[in-house]
């Protein structure tokens, strides 16, 4: 069982929970601590890097997509002190959301023929198409991810790119903004080695996610071999989550003492 979960979304960007209902969600899987972690975007209802709500710890983070180069990566900054750099930059990000989920609404009504009834805004991510599209009663979809492979998917006939800072513009900006700054899913990408060795720049990586290739827990594992290499070369913390989008918190996460070690840096 976790005992933090740093890894999670609410309505603020792609996800179903409330943040008035985080600790609730928190409590129920056995988690002590929540690290909010919000695409591109600062959750308003969170004032300070770290608070205390019902009970549960609550890490003011953001998730950032960059730009690497030959690829793009997610970065999470924890322990968000609000810059007015970072601020600009969410805000912009926000305007080129509202955009591109405009279009790519237009194109999935334009390849099913149908009406999703959903408004370009801020906050809005592919998940939330995906859900419109599966909810959509004309619709033969059932289940996410199959939207994203058919349709949404960065190979997808409906897929638009978003405007993203590039590595060293979202470094800069986090680390002046945040505690912590780490790769997040590091084994996800198309060339995870590469997207590894930017961790030479940043304070931690996730080696706990429970999902698309999930680094494992056994040292015969090629890419718990990889993580581990990777933590120790660039001197990293541990980090991990779920990456909730829905409502269930604590399938990954960290112990006790990891989770103690990243408050250090966050205090």
């Amino acid at each position: 069982m976790a005992y933090a979960d740093l890894h999670v979304h609410t309505t603020n960007s792609d996800g179903t929970l409330e943040l008035d209902e985080v600790p609730a969600a928190a409590r129920d899987a056995g988690v002590s601590a929540v690290a909010v972690t919000d695409h591109d975007r600062l959750h308003p209802g969170l004032d300070r890097p770290v608070s205390e709500r019902d009970g549960v710890t609550v890490v003011h983070g953001i998730e950032l997509r960059v730009d690497a180069g030959d690829q793009r990566v997610d970065l999470l900054g924890y322990g968000v002190r609000r810059t007015d750099a970072l601020v600009a930059e969410c805000e912009r990000i926000q305007r080129d959301r509202v955009e591109r989920g405009r279009r790519i609404i237009e194109h999935v009504e334009a390849e099913l023929g149908v009406d999703l009834d959903l408004e370009p805004r801020e906050g809005l991510g592919r998940p939330h198409i995906a859900r419109a599209t599966v909810d959509h009663p004309d619709t033969d979809y059932d289940e996410l991810n199959a939207v994203f492979a058919d349709l949404i998917g960065n190979d997808g006939p409906c897929f638009v790119a978003r405007d993203v800072p590039d590595i060293e513009a979202g470094i800069d900006l986090l680390t002046e903004a945040c505690g912590l700054v780490g790769l997040a899913h590091p084994l996800r990408y198309d060339d995870p080695e590469a997207a590894l060795a930017l961790c030479a720049d940043l304070d931690a990586v996730e080696v706990s996610y429970p999902y698309d290739r999930p680094v494992g827990q056994t040292p015969g594992d090629g890419g718990h071999a990889l993580v581990a290499d990777a933590v120790e070369t660039h001197d990293l913390l541990p980090t991990g989550g779920t990456d909730a989008h829905e409502r269930t918190l604590g399938r990954a996460g960290l112990d006790r003492d990891a989770y103690d070690a990243v408050r250090q840096r966050l205090d």
